[in-house]
């Protein structure tokens, strides 16, 4: 039987490509977008919902047809505040999208018929966990939340053959208003001096899905940018320099 995958986030940027590679490799896809006007890449079924609904767990497996056998929490809420001036809503916002949200349809997946043998979830974090600075403050604690739910859900989880793991990515596309120009003089920044691509966070979702003994990891994307314990998001540094 097809296997069948659940990908958040997926109407463009890096959900997209997930969601295109799976098909590529014969997975049914179920693509998620927050409208139901919004594209989804060629080959894949559409689900919609807001990730900032509290039954949101519940409302996106009730589109899912058929058993599930891999949950991707790709998607991401991504605004910028600092110590210097949290924002009480941005956090709301933030943990309800990048925390919650994976949380319940984590939960969700995990009650969802499969269609026999292994099932995983890969969790999208961010690379710069490993040395965080207080840029893009609020986005920043909810990805460390949501590190803490690949953990417990890793655990909980395994006795019922479910894998849990995340993949934690540097800069791999233009950020927020970083444009063209800044983003190539900065996507090299790490030791080994090349950037991270799509294409490596793909052949990382493709090892953690095809190695049934792999739970509770953390792939870390960076090229040993956390080596360098950077002052601040990369995004930023154009501006001191």
């Amino acid at each position: 039987m097809t296997k069948a995958a659940l990908v958040t986030g997926a109407r463009h940027r890096i959900g997209a490509a997930i969601a295109a590679h799976l098909v590529d490799k014969g997975w049914r896809v179920f693509a998620h977008v927050r409208s139901q006007d919004d594209d989804v890449p060629e080959g894949c079924a559409k689900v919609v919902g807001d990730l900032a609904d509290p039954d949101i767990g519940a409302a996106l497996f009730a589109q899912v047809e058929g058993p599930c056998d891999l949950l991707v929490n790709n998607a991401a809420a991504f605004e910028h505040d600092g110590l210097e001036a949290p924002d009480a809503a941005m956090f709301e916002r933030m943990m309800a999208v990048n925390a919650r949200a994976p949380m319940l349809l984590t939960s969700a997946f995990a009650a969802h018929g499969a269609s026999g043998g292994d099932r995983s979830i890969v969790n999208i974090l961010d690379a710069k966990l490993a040395a965080p600075n207080a840029d893009h403050l609020s986005y920043t604690l909810s990805k460390a939340a949501l590190a803490g739910l690949n953990e417990v859900s890793a655990r909980a989880l395994a006795a019922a053959g479910i894998r849990v793991n995340a993949i934690a990515p540097a800069l791999m596309l233009p950020s927020g208003p970083q444009d063209s120009e800044d983003f190539t003089r900065v996507h090299d920044l790490n030791p080994l001096g090349r950037g991270v691509e799509p294409a490596h966070l793909l052949e990382a979702l493709d090892a953690l899905v095809d190695n049934r003994v792999l739970t509770g990891q953390t792939l870390w994307l960076d090229a040993g940018q956390r080596y360098l314990a950077l002052p601040r998001d990369v995004a930023f540094l154009g501006e001191n320099q």
